[in-house]
């Protein structure tokens, strides 16, 4: 057969490979998410395994379960916890009349577009008004909210079938922690089968650190941005809400605390509208950007060398490109898959085409 021809079946079995990771979609969603789990429950089923009771040590099953349990709990807790306090929050500021916080903030917007004018190269009035009012109506529109959790209990059977199917198979994950690097041998060819097993063991274990990392990173920024934002003044439940969405969006390098500090910033203004600006609400601006700007360097200094630097082992500019290729393709979400599709391509680089300058250069780090 000639170079064409192989060429022709390569692209022949990639488009079909594609259409059927299409097609089950939503399975392959599931076994994702059930990786993601067992990841982040492995030192847990590792720390029963080596426990004993009465020097009989734990069955690897028991184990596996109970850690399943301790994770099922851990969510049920958290939306039943939070998810009332979000669509209270939502209530709130889909309630506010947009024009008549506009109104509101007159006199401090009058000095802002002044100021612009005045320093401006192009001349004429800026009004800012009318571009705060846009964004501010958008920001600020959750009346669907409702909505949603309609469309969500309208199917509960197929979220029945979701929660069960990741259950299943997370159980089973953690059970034998090989079980997915094993299943996804059986697909290549013999003669590869030592390298893709070298590759997909340090995949395995470069995620796992990263995720864990990560879990507890959320936890921790979003609690202290909670307990920061509650002692300089903001309300507990406007404050749980915004440490909720910073801890969630900083997954998301360099730009997650970015839009985490914005959106405590809206908030602040959204919700105290009703108060002098200048003698209050610029002080609580002022203090919440302080909370984010501490939190961050903490997270900067304490939480991201740990994660990052024991799982992506790469250079905070191959990181932030990442991340600006992976958010301009895909939004939000490419921007938090970013770097475990970025880890698991370099580690496919370094195993396969190590032959290539770049490429060795790319890899040199990762071990």
């Amino acid at each position: 057969m000639n170079g064409k021809g192989k060429y022709l079946i390569a692209a022949v079995g990639l488009l079909f490979l594609g259409l059927i990771f299409w097609y089950f979609s939503a399975i392959l969603a599931y076994i994702g998410i059930a990786v993601v789990l067992s990841f982040i429950g492995r030192p847990v089923v590792d720390f029963l395994n080596k426990a004993t009771i009465k020097k009989h040590p734990i069955p690897t099953s028991v184990s596996a379960g109970l850690t399943l349990a301790l994770l099922w709990l851990v969510m049920v807790v958290f939306f039943r916890t939070f998810i009332p306090m979000i669509v209270e929050e939502a209530k709130q500021l889909s309630n506010i009349d947009v024009q008549s916080a506009v109104r509101s903030l007159d006199e401090p917007i009058r000095n802002i577009e002044a100021f612009i004018s005045k320093y401006s190269t192009e001349g004429g009035d800026f009004k800012i008004q009318a571009v705060i009012t846009e964004n501010l109506s958008s920001v600020l529109k959750f009346s669907d909210i409702s909505s949603i959790f309609g469309s969500l209990a309208g199917t509960v059977g197929g979220l029945f079938i979701a929660l069960f199917s990741i259950s299943f198979i997370t159980f089973f994950f953690l059970k034998d922690s090989s079980l997915f690097v094993d299943s996804l041998v059986l697909f290549v060819p013999e003669k590869n089968e030592e390298g893709v097993r070298h590759v997909l063991d340090s995949i395995k274990n470069l995620l796992m650190r990263y995720f864990v990392g990560l879990f507890f990173e959320v936890i921790l920024v979003g609690t202290m941005v909670t307990i920061g934002l509650s002692i300089v003044g903001m309300g507990f439940s406007h404050a749980v809400v915004i440490g909720l969405f910073a801890g969630l969006i900083n997954v998301i390098p360099y730009i997650g605390p970015i839009i985490g500090t914005m959106f405590g910033l809206i908030i602040g203004i959204a919700t105290n509208l009703d108060v002098d600006f200048y003698t209050q609400v610029v002080p609580l601006l002022g203090y919440t950007a302080l909370v984010f700007f501490i939190v961050q360097l903490i997270d900067n200094i304490l939480f991201q060398p740990l994660i990052y630097s024991n799982s992506v082992n790469a250079h905070p500019l191959e990181i932030f490109l990442v991340i600006l290729f992976a958010g301009s393709m895909s939004g939000i979400l490419g921007m938090m898959l970013a770097i475990p599709a970025y880890t698991i391509f370099r580690v496919i680089a370094k195993e396969f085409f190590n032959k290539y300058r770049f490429v060795r250069k790319l890899t040199e780090k990762i071990k």
